[in-house]
């Protein structure tokens, strides 16, 4: 459940713009819409959020001279979005928009030769492959997939490139009952008939090979052909589990060959290798890899693989630790052995003597760089941010970031030193105008005895002689960590803005604290964690500038839990309550979400089992009976990982006790909140809930 708040989902956007600097720090104009954005406010509000370009993609170029990157924007008036695609130098520059087009273009990539970049777009009806030159022009198609194509990666020796589609493989009712071509309905023998916001559509996704000549695709090769599994991993799998070994001849994929039952109930994905010649896939993590495994990558001589991977089955927040198999010998090295860190988006250096990774620690994501040879970790970066990608460009790392404070921007780093410097400036003419409240951490003394970080973020001009409402910030997943994120919807700079003091405590549950600090949470939702937020919120009350009269505690997913099971213990600490996609009934949650091995791990099993008992007695909808507060849920009808009627369930009971309580409901929504009305209409519905309840 980890990605529950996942930071951001990056989906196209329809404005285009760009604004970059020179390294004379002087603003390099581009003359696009988002350049003339003026904003009516000098804080954060729900239209500047959404008017944030937003950055993904970032990839440097084969002679290590260029970045190529995508932002995106949104146009709230239209509700729908685009992605364009711009280059810039690495030593600094201005960025350059190299398409513009009504449609979005996105998994972009550098040709092996530099001379050319490839890119998807749906322009012609379906998804295919593009071309351009690395100034924009001669855009030209270059495939012609039946149905479309959803990622791709050219060969290293540009002779074939591999891609993933979808495969239908199983039937519908009408492929049972021709002669019904009308019925709607499914027939369901199996588990796993839903997933995260999509009911199985009767297909899978495949790793494809096919040649390419420079200018077209030809003869694709399904190199999983009828089998009823999916590549990359669903639902947020991206082409960073597919990989070419640098002899253009194997290639490397992620993938959990489970159906069924046995799919709902493990985490179990291996790492497979398919070599052209041979036609044959091996299964290269088989033996004594029994939790996730994935995101493969060759290192440049092609003897080595590293890959990401996790010890215990059915357990998704387990570390994520650093393997490395010398392909020569066979050996297998654990390097995270010692290291309590979880690592993400491993990347070799040049010379294959390096691998550099991402990894928390007191909630900031920083950069690292393992030397091989001696097994020794160092950190590269510090500062109060997170790191969410980060690639080799000859004697720099370039990589994108964020805070709490400034949306996602690209910088280079000097891997000696850890100097970095800001490449790009997309949101420069916004940030300019914007005040943000100052983000401070503090460490708070829990319960039973420890140490908590926890932010304080404050409304801007915060005047300490002044009292201010406070909320406390329930964070979800529940193992995802409260670090320098910046979110589209739970927008700390969003909530100060409004006059807000912002508590968000890094509470018993979340990583980068150690794995026992992470792990206590699981077979005690109500347990310490719990302690943990009332600790936090206890201690800033006691401010002079917190008004302990006006508290309100938010949050979504296990923080919409926290909510609920808050909302019959907090002890008239709290005047306003608001709950997004909350589990509310545990016993009924057991049984209508779909991944079963995360309450497997988390609850212990079915209710049915007497050794569980204690952990769902901890259910939140036992101690309605002790509400008194005023609660607002929310829910997206399209959430299979917490159904909605969680959400329903709990707003009845709070009508039926006659404690004031409003119901958000998003048909079209999952987990959460895409769509930019729906984004808008969410941020003012949730201030003017607690507005209502603590400042009036």
């Amino acid at each position: 459940m980890n990605k529950f708040l996942l930071p951001l989902l990056l989906s196209a956007l329809v404005w285009l713009s760009a604004c970059s600097e020179k390294d004379t720090r002087e603003q390099a104009q581009i003359g696009n819409p988002v350049d003339q954005v003026e904003l009516s406010s000098q804080i954060m509000t729900p239209e500047a959020l959404w008017s944030f370009g937003r950055i993904s993609g970032v990839r440097v170029s084969p002679d290590d001279k260029q970045i190529l990157f995508s932002s995106s924007f949104y146009d709230v008036e239209g509700n729908s979005g685009n992605g364009e695609l711009f280059i810039m130098p690495v030593d600094g520059g201005e960025a350059v928009n190299i398409t513009n087009t009504e449609g979005s273009e996105y998994n972009a990539r550098w040709r092996p030769d530099g001379e050319k970049i490839g890119y998807l777009s749906g322009q012609s009806g379906s998804t295919q492959l593009w071309e351009m030159n690395p100034d924009g022009s001669g855009k030209s198609q270059i495939s012609g997939i039946e149905g479309g194509i959803n990622g791709f990666e050219y060969a290293p020796n540009q002779e074939k490139i591999l891609y993933i589609k979808q495969v239908k493989l199983d039937k519908n009712v009408q492929d049972i009952h021709p002669d019904l071509p009308k019925a709607n309905a499914r027939i369901e023998t199996d588990l796993m008939y839903r997933h995260w916001d999509e009911w199985h559509n009767y297909k899978y996704s495949h790793v494809f090979v096919a040649d390419y000549d420079g200018s077209q695709v030809t003869n694709p090769v399904d190199i999983m052909e009828g089998e009823k599994y999916h590549a990359p991993l669903e639902p947020f799998g991206g082409m960073g589990q597919i990989n070419w070994s640098p002899d253009s001849k194997q290639i490397t994929y992620t993938s959990k060959k489970l159906t069924g039952k046995e799919y709902t109930l493990s985490t179990n994905s291996e790492i497979y290798i398919y070599d052209l010649e041979s036609g044959e896939t091996t299964n290269m993590t088989r033996e004594q890899h029994e939790g996730y495994d994935q995101s493969a990558v060759y290192s440049p001589d092609g003897k080595m693989i590293a890959w990401e991977s996790m010890r215990r089955d059915g357990y998704e927040a387990d570390k994520n630790r650093i393997f490395v198999r010398n392909l020569e010998t066979g050996e297998e090295t654990n390097f995270s052995e010692g290291f309590e860190q979880n690592a993400h988006g491993l990347t070799w250096s040049d010379d294959g003597k390096k691998l550099y990774f991402t990894s928390d620690w007191h909630a900031r994501f920083q950069i690292y760089q393992l030397n091989i040879e001696t097994g020794d970790i160092r950190q590269i970066t510090e500062g109060i941010h997170n790191y969410r990608s980060v690639e080799p460009a000859g004697d720099l790392l370039v990589g994108s970031r964020q805070s709490m404070s400034q949306p996602t921007e690209i910088y280079s780093i000097e891997p000696s030193t850890g100097k970095e410097t800001q490449l790009s400036f997309i949101n420069k003419n916004l940030m300019d105008q914007l005040r943000m409240g100052e983000v401070e951490k503090r460490w708070i003394e829990t319960t039973d005895g420890k140490e908590m970080l926890t932010w304080v973020i404050y409304p801007p001009n915060f005047d300490k002689n002044k009292e201010y409402p406070t909320l406390l910030y329930c964070q979800g997943g529940p193992q995802s960590s409260v670090s320098q994120f910046f979110s589209y919807r739970w927008n700390f700079q969003m909530m100060a803005a409004n006059g807000y003091i912002v508590v968000a405590p890094n509470r018993r549950g979340l990583p980068s604290f150690g794995m026992d600090w992470l792990e206590q949470i699981s077979g005690d939702y109500a347990g310490q964690n719990i302690q943990d937020y009332l600790s936090a919120i206890d201690a800033l009350k006691k401010e002079p500038y917190v008004d302990e009269n006006h508290l309100g505690a938010v949050g979504a997913s296990y923080g919409g839990y926290s909510i609920y099971y808050l909302a019959g213990h907090h002890d008239d600490r709290f005047k306003a309550l608001i709950s997004h996609d909350g589990m509310f009934n545990l016993e009924s949650f057991y049984l209508q979400t779909e991944e079963m091995w995360f309450p497997n791990w988390d609850l212990g099993g079915p209710y049915w089992k007497e050794e569980n008992q204690e952990v769902y007695e901890q259910s939140p909808h036992l101690f309605v009976d002790k509400w008194d507060t005023p609660i607002m849920v929310i829910h997206g009808q399209k959430d299979y990982r917490i159904a909605y009627t969680q959400s329903m369930s709990a707003f009845n009971a709070a009508q039926l006790r006659d404690i004031p309580s409003k119901f958000l409901f998003f048909p079209n929504e999952n987990h959460w909140v895409l769509q930019p009305q729906n984004g808008m209409l969410w941020q003012r519905e949730f201030f003017k809930w607690l507005d209502k309840w603590l400042k009036e």
